[in-house]
């Protein structure tokens, strides 16, 4: 088995890792291949929500809103470029 250094963790937090191990009587190599995997299934699980989820406005209003915001840019104090 390897060694491997983690750095910058506060004696707090390594104290926290440590004793969550202890509590669910686990290795804490374990605990942490298993708190990385929940992490990776949580991302994936919050974009594909964001991407695929239900719609938050219409696509009337968010044609709008792209047609304001396209004529804010154009606006010579917000951008020295004038072309969008």
């Amino acid at each position: 088995m390897e060694n491997k250094c983690l750095k910058g963790v506060d004696e707090e937090t390594w104290r926290d890792f440590k004793a969550l191990a202890i509590k669910n009587n686990i290795k804490m190599s374990i605990l942490l291949k298993i708190m990385v995997s929940e992490f990776n299934r949580n991302n994936r699980k919050f974009w594909e929500e964001i991407l695929y989820g239900e719609k938050l406005m219409s696509d009337k209003n968010a044609e709008e809103m792209l047609k304001i915001t396209k004529n804010i840019r154009k606006e010579k104090c917000f951008r020295d470029e004038p072309s969008f």
